[in-house]
């Protein structure tokens, strides 16, 4: 049977526009077959590739997020693609600058004719006997649902829902007459000289609160208070970083993509020493932020312990704040933060157990995400539905047991882009290994002879003990004790395993 496409991509975010640029960077080496098979019948050529995005513009979290302050949490050059230098000089680049650079990407590489917008993934189907998928997928412009095939799938829906986000019922929200708002539904809030309360201590609250009580912007909050359960670590990045600009300046010996490399080096170093840093010496960690939060909350009247948690640093992501906005925001007198536990809402705010309470005209729900799977589509191989959560992950980008299917997970100690650009160049070399030998089938495979794999509780996602991971344990791939299946965060060997080392092993298995 002829499949409609070689390779389907699901998502047309940051992780899908890289993996279309990376195939149509090598267009002729992997589909020459297929442009020869067009050229002799039409109607039964299979096409190269396609991108089915469901919402109505690509950028992924970048299109879905519009909240006030909304922003990377990586620094930008390691954060952009490595075939295309990020260039611009702001640390931590703002949203709408991301979604940019993903879309003038698409354009650059000619990659915006694959998309088909409004496209959402319902059920994905593989037959042996096809040795294919059916893509059951529904238009969502015109109400119809069709079927399409497709040879290989790539599931670039990152790892979280798209359509919810986590939100805690609180005991008598009910009765408050302000607005409650979750980050992932911010749409033209009317903010301005009101009092609002964020509850959370993530990266969106820490966000959220400095760009609330921006006197320069459109719109300037009365009073926010950021509620908070339990503390989070925080450290301030620089926000602008000139280094390109000095290495690749007039009188440098080097161009601007040597210069970029270096320090694109430099970053993934300090990202991978940072982490090892914390993982074997977390106490001194502990000391070094707590030494840095005194400085920059000196003179204020806030009290460190509001930034000092209870586990060690990258047991959860650790928040960096550019210019340290945020702690400059609580030396003022429009913010504040209050760590203690909400008892139940009332009419003009928030009671808390100890007493106290919070008035509020805007309570923002920053209580984090719901994760899912390949957009929320349901897997079958032969008919069987695929438990995705009670699978391993090979080299965190394949599915254990599951034919011809790629699903993209970036770092959670580093840039999701340096991940995500790995694992497209393994895909590539794994298509074209396929048909260099003419395999029409590969899939991973747990037991060998050599071996009984044990499955960990730990997932794709890493040890991480934040709550969005904790909740959605049951539905995120798992990892295996040792090598190819464990998840190591580490990117120099991820590097070595997903670009150098042979794509044929122990634990792959083609057929044709």
């Amino acid at each position: 049977m002829t499949a409609d496409y070689e390779v389907l991509i699901i998502g047309a975010g940051i992780s899908g526009i890289g993996m279309a640029c990376r195939l149509q960077q090598n267009y002729q080496k992997l589909f020459n077959h297929s442009l020869k098979a067009k050229k002799r019948n039409k109607d039964k050529a299979t096409k190269p590739f396609i991108i089915l995005e469901k919402r109505a513009d690509l950028g992924g979290t970048w299109d879905l997020f519009t909240y006030p302050g909304i922003r990377s949490d990586s620094d930008a050059l390691t954060f952009g693609y490595s075939f295309r230098p990020w260039l611009d000089h702001k640390m931590l680049a703002k949203g709408d600058d991301i979604k940019s650079y993903i879309a003038e990407t698409a354009r650059e590489f000619e990659v915006e004719k694959h998309i088909r917008y409004q496209h959402d993934v319902q059920q994905l189907s593989w037959s042996s006997i096809a040795k294919q998928w059916t893509v059951v997928v529904k238009n969502h412009a015109s109400g119809e649902v069709y079927t399409m095939t497709a040879k290989f799938i790539v599931g670039a829906t990152g790892y979280y829902d798209y359509d919810a986000g986590y939100r805690p019922h609180f005991e008598s929200e009910e009765q408050f007459q302000g607005d409650i708002v979750h980050p992932q539904y911010w749409q033209d809030v009317d903010y301005n000289d009101k009092n609002i309360v964020v509850i959370g201590s993530g990266a969106t609250a820490m966000t959220l609160v400095p760009a609330l009580v921006d006197e320069n912007g459109e719109q300037c909050a009365r009073h926010v208070t950021m509620l908070q359960r339990s503390p989070t670590y925080v450290a301030s990045v620089p926000g602008d970083d000139y280094a390109l600009d000095w290495l690749a300046g007039k009188f440098s010996p080097l161009s601007k993509h040597q210069a970029y490399t270096l320090l694109r080096t430099r970053n993934v170093l300090m990202q991978q020493g940072l982490y090892q840093f914390a993982t074997h010496a977390p106490n001194v960690l502990k000391a070094a932020l707590k030494h840095g939060v005194k400085k920059e909350l000196k003179g204020s009247g806030v009290d460190v312990a509001h930034f000092m948690p209870t586990y060690n640093p990258w047991d959860e992501r650790l928040c960096a704040v550019p210019d340290s906005d945020l702690f400059t925001a609580l030396h003022g007198k429009r913010a504040e933060v209050v760590t203690d536990q909400i008892s139940h809402f009332t009419k003009t705010g928030i009671a808390l157990t100890s007493g106290k309470h919070i008035e509020a005209d805007i309570i923002v729900t920053a209580t984090g995400l719901k994760l899912q799977i390949l957009g929320g589509a349901a897997l079958y191989v032969d008919g069987e539905l695929i438990d995705v959560g009670a699978r391993m992950t090979y080299k965190a980008v394949m599915l254990e047991g599951v034919p011809n299917i790629a699903m993209m997970f970036g770092y959670t100690n580093a840039s999701w882009t340096l991940k995500i650009d790995l694992a497209c160049q393994y895909v590539v070399r794994m298509l074209n290994y396929m048909k260099k030998h003419r395999y029409s089938v590969v899939f991973p495979q747990a037991t060998t002879e050599q071996e009984q794999v044990q499955m960990q509780p730990d997932t794709v996602l890493g040890a991480l003990s934040a709550g969005y991971v904790r909740r959605a344990k049951d539905k995120l791939p798992k990892q295996g004790d040792r090598y190819p299946w464990r998840v190591t965060n580490n990117y120099l060997s991820d590097r070595i395993m997903l670009k150098y080392r042979k794509i044929e092993d122990n634990w792959l298995h083609f057929t044709r």
